[in-house]
């Protein structure tokens, strides 16, 4: 079917066959299909959807697209994908710990969106540390480790890399379909067996509400079902920052703590029902609880520290001058945040905390940014703790007083202060699998 017949039938709401997509992919990689049309295309789809079935073709047809990697041991290849927050640094802790349990963890990540920080970035923030591999890099940091944290490669793909900066420009990013295709096309491609999605709802999210995130995460399950992996949502909270930093070195630093057995409560919850899902998806364990109980004795045996040293040296990162950096690289300019009166600290827009951390340098508002790895927040307390007048809620660290003044300034204005206590959120919300 020509391009034109295929962009008509998708506005009319008609559904596509899987041949027809298949070579609607393929021309458009192969350069035989315009932007224009595929833009086209994405806008009718973002309007009319695609059913069950259709996204299961595309995300297959996506996939196959490129490079689709292979590892030995695939039962235990397992990954994990967030849908992206703030300050959610878990896949730094995450990956050693599901590593030293025994699963192999093959993590393809990304930079920065929006409001939201990006694995990569902050892996960058480590002096020295490489995060373009390989796929002989990739086998050999899985043999040795049990995982690798790389980007995306030219070669694994290449129709998500294409179709996102268009969805990017073209207003068609908040399409479920879509956002199914891109993340699975990719995880499927990295040749994980089992995949476990964080799929954030609340103010720092981009799924606002329990119901947008919840037809997310159906729609990633059943797709990965269908395409033969074993997979699960969990449906996390992101009305509060994850942890206690915001921003690129300050979460490397916090997940170096982490692996020390020293880490926030909320956090720790994540993490740690993630792994166990990891753990129980991937056969170590009989149940999420009991790879919870596995994980944590790990941790605190210490291999997923060791592991995670041996991670940074393989992938080019000088341990011992991060070990010196930890708790003394700091930007120049720092600026406390206080308590304006005596009460409850009750609610913070957590997107307005992610774009604050954006605008001190720990994220880009256009690609071309360059990041300042020291700049973003350190949270000291958070929505739900009482508070006295002029207690330091929280530090603003930077490389200019004007940003630190404007950031100031943007949290006064995003945080509720109450005299009576606010409810206690639950952090993980729902499962779906």
């Amino acid at each position: 079917m020509r391009a034109v017949e295929l962009i008509w039938q998708k506005r009319q709401g008609s559904r596509h066959s899987q041949q027809d997509l298949e070579g609607f992919i393929q021309d458009y990689v192969e350069g035989r299909l315009p932007d224009y049309q595929m833009a086209a295309w994405l806008m009718a789809v973002f309007f009319k959807g695609l059913d069950f079935e259709e996204t299961s073709w595309l995300t297959s047809a996506m996939m196959h697209s490129g490079e689709v990697l292979q590892f030995p041991g695939a039962s235990l290849l397992v990954d994990k994908h967030s849908t992206g927050g703030v300050g959610d640094k878990v896949s730094l802790m995450l990956a050693p710990l599901a590593a030293a349990c025994g699963l192999k963890v093959p993590m393809m990540s990304g930079r920065s969106l929006g409001h939201t920080g990006g694995t990569l970035d902050k892996l960058e923030a480590i002096p020295g540390y490489r995060t373009s591999l390989t796929p002989s890099e990739m086998a050999a940091g899985l043999a040795k480790n049990g995982y690798f944290m790389t980007g995306q490669t030219q070669t694994v793909v290449p129709a998500d890399r294409l179709m996102y900066a268009l969805r990017d420009v073209t207003a068609t990013v908040e399409s479920i379909p879509l956002i199914t295709a891109s993340i699975l096309s990719k995880k499927l491609a990295e040749g994980a067996s089992s995949l476990v999605f964080d799929v954030k709802v609340g103010s720092g999210a981009f799924m606002k509400t329990l119901p947008q995130a919840r037809a997310l995460g159906q729609s990633l399950v059943q797709t990965a079902h269908a395409l033969g992996r074993r997979a699960v949502a969990v449906l996390t909270s992101m009305n509060v920052p994850l942890g206690r930093m915001v921003g690129n070195f300050l979460e490397v630093e916090e997940a170096y703590e982490f692996l020390h057995n020293r880490y926030e409560p909320d956090l720790g919850e994540v993490t740690f029902r993630l792994v166990g899902w990891m753990l129980f998806l991937g056969g170590l364990v009989e149940s999420v609880d009991q790879g919870i109980e596995l994980a944590i004795a790990k941790l605190q045996e210490g291999t997923p520290l060791q592991l995670f040293r041996q991670n940074v040296l393989d992938q080019g990162g000088n341990w011992s001058l991060l070990e010196q950096q930890i708790g003394n690289r700091r930007a120049p300019v720092v600026l406390d945040f206080l308590a304006p009166s005596d009460g409850f600290f009750a609610e913070v827009d957590t997107q307005v905390c992610g774009l604050v951390a954006t605008g001190l340098g720990a994220g880009r508002s256009q690609k071309e940014d360059i990041l300042s790895p020291e700049a973003g927040l350190e949270w000291l307390l958070k929505p739900g703790r009482t508070v006295k007048k002029g207690d330091v809620l929280a530090k603003i660290w930077t490389d200019h007083e004007a940003k630190a003044a404007q950031a100031l300034s943007r949290l006064e204005q995003a945080c509720r202060f109450e005299q009576k206590a606010p409810e206690q959120e639950k952090l993980i919300l729902e499962e779906l699998y």
